[in-house]
């Protein structure tokens, strides 16, 4: 397998690339998605973007990333990754978490029960922010190596 290491390692960032994209433009429809009338046609379109955003692209996305990273870092070797990984793995938990709150206020806006505002969707959309800068900046920099 470690032939393929940088293969590998180029479709865990391209996985986590497309990953980031949907955890950071799914907040932002639901920005939008705040100010339409339950039911209303724009409510309907919101809820299908919304939909094939989550299922089909960040899923498997966030499926690959977590394949490809996984794999690559058992090729380096796990006992040779250093604080820098466990920091970015955190990271990667608070993501997936984000992931999964998005899911459930998706529902929310399809059974018209959003309680949340628009304010707090914009609020919501730094945490995956914050969480990549410092996810690239523990695989790039290694400032606890």
């Amino acid at each position: 397998m470690g032939d393929y290491y940088e293969w590998l390692k180029a479709f865990h960032i391209i996985a986590m690339v497309a990953w980031m994209a949907g955890i950071l433009y799914l907040p932002r429809l639901y920005v939008y998605h705040t100010r339409t009338k339950v039911g209303s046609e724009m409510d309907k379109t919101f809820q299908v973007m919304e939909y094939r955003l989550l299922k089909f692209i960040m899923n498997p996305a966030m499926i690959a990333t977590y394949i490809f990273g996984l794999t690559t870092a058992y090729i380096y070797g796990f006992s040779a990754l250093g604080i820098w990984f466990h920091i970015k793995m955190m990271v990667v938990l608070v993501i997936t978490a984000m992931h999964g709150f998005m899911a459930r206020w998706r529902k929310d806006f399809v059974n018209g029960k959003n309680t949340h505002s628009e304010h707090f969707y914009r609020v919501a959309n730094e945490v995956p922010t914050i969480a990549l800068i410092i996810a690239v900046i523990m695989v790039v920099v290694k400032p606890f190596e």
